[in-house]
């Protein structure tokens, strides 16, 4: 089994302006991070290596990530360390900060479609962390997996 990533934001502006010159300047080099690091697997991008460029949602200006791993570990790892925390740590910065649910997670046995994302976003807004779609702060095992190890120095915010 893999596991799948999505998660969304809505920017403070638009990617041209210098409000976000932080976060576009970062994000070759954390993409580039992600496709080097242990456990990764695929993610969501155009022929020409941008993600930033899909907008499944009606509003156009939500950006989406989405991203498949072998495990909630090796996932973790990246997310929680190195170039991908230091922009992390500023999202508030970049993104209009929610009240609802922005990233979500879950196993499959292929890469999954965007709209599959979508829903399983949808579901954990509804029904909160379940094996179909749930959190770092509550992960579940895959099916017939071993337990979900979670080390003392994850960081995740709620």
């Amino acid at each position: 089994m893999l596991l799948a990533q999505l998660n969304i934001g809505l920017p403070v502006a638009a990617l041209t302006e210098p409000e976000l010159a932080g976060f576009v300047d970062a994000l070759e080099p954390v993409n580039a991070l992600a496709d080097a690091a242990p456990g990764f697997v695929w993610r969501l991008q155009t022929e020409d290596g941008d993600a930033t460029a899909i907008r499944p949602y009606d509003d156009d200006r939500l950006l989406v990530n989405m991203s498949v791993w072998t495990s909630v570990e090796a996932l973790a790892a990246y997310v929680y360390s190195g170039a991908h925390r230091a922009i992390m740590a500023r999202r508030r910065e970049f993104f209009v900060p929610t009240d609802e649910a922005f990233h979500v997670l879950w196993w499959t046995a292929e890469i999954p479609t965007i709209e599959e994302a979508l829903a399983r976003l949808d579901h954990l807004r509804a029904h909160g962390s379940t094996p179909h779609a749930f959190t770092f702060r509550k992960p579940f095992p895959a099916p017939d997996g071993e337990p979900v190890r979670r080390d003392d120095d994850w960081f995740c915010p709620a």
